[in-house]
Order: structure tokens, then C-alpha cells, then sequence
């Protein structure tokens, strides 16, 4: 997430954000955190219509992984940024349990393949086919460059 979205979420200014990540930089360790190069702001800016604001900033905005954006909040002493970080630990934790029960899904369907015979080979491979269908990468909206 950019420094200008975590602003938004957080109900304070990208400015006081940045100010203080700089005051608590020791807590940002580059996993957690990072600048974007001038490239990449680049090309952010032309993926993403809502971030037209940051086009003319002479600042490079900070990106910030899950860790950072928690640390941010634990930095600010502001309620709606503590709220806020709850909901994203929530949303991070049932993500990993939606994409892990996807795994153990197809693990077992595996094992199950393996152990039947070829009568139950059309269901397995219809429900490999529905598995395939939920992981197709979406068409993006809008006009292509």
C-alpha cells in the first residue's frame, strides 16, 4: 500500500504519515517497507487512476507490505488508525486461510485420484475444472494504453 492510501485509511495527511516513518525508521526494515524509484511511481500512476494526485508530487511515495502498514499504525496515535489496523490483520489472516484451504483442497483431491479407480476420473477431473475456472486473472476495466 502507498503512503497516500494508508493517509486516507488512517484519517491523517500523507505528510504526517511520512514524518513519522522518518521519526521511527528503525522500526521499517526494508521488508516491511521501501521508496518507490521514479519508474515505478511512473507506472503506478498509469495503472492506477486514483493515484492522479501523486503524478506532479516531486516526492517518491514509500510502499508499505502488510508488517509496515501495522507498524504505521502502531506508530500514530490516532483511534481510527488502531481500528483500521485490526481490520487489516483480519483481512490478511482470513486471506491466508481462503488461499491455504485452496491448497489443501487440491492435495486431497490428488490423494483421492490416486486411490480410486476410473469410474471416479470425470468427477475428479470436472472438479479440477471448476478449481481452474476461480483462478483465471480477471479482464482489467477501463481502456488499454
Amino acid at each position: 500500500m502507498l503512503d497516500s492510501d494508508l493517509a486516507m485509511l488512517y484519517g491523517v495527511s500523507t505528510k504526517k504519515i511520512n514524518q513519522a516513518v522518518k521519526r521511527n525508521i528503525d522500526r521499517f526494515p526494508s521488508e516491511f517497507m521501501f521508496q518507490l524509484t521514479d519508474n515505478e511511481k511512473k507506472e503506478v500512476v498509469t495503472v492506477c487512476d486514483h493515484l492522479q494526485k501523486i503524478k506532479y508530487s516531486p516526492y517518491l511515495p514509500f510502499a508499505f507490505t502488510e508488517h509496515g502498514v501495522i507498524m504505521v499504525a502502531s506508530i500514530l496515535n490516532n483511534s481510527q488508525a488502531v481500528a483500521v489496523s485490526i481490520q487489516v490483520v483480519r483481512t490478511f489472516v482470513k486471506l491466508r486461510s481462503v488461499l491455504l484451504s485452496h491448497k489443501e483442497l487440491a492435495k486431497k483431491i490428488e490423494e483421492m485420484e490416486e486411490k480410486y479407480d476410473e469410474q471416479f476420473r470425470i468427477v475428479f477431473a470436472a472438479i479440477k475444472a471448476l478449481m481452474k475456472e476461480e483462478e483465471k486473472p480477471r479482464n482489467p476495466i477501463g481502456y488499454k494504453i
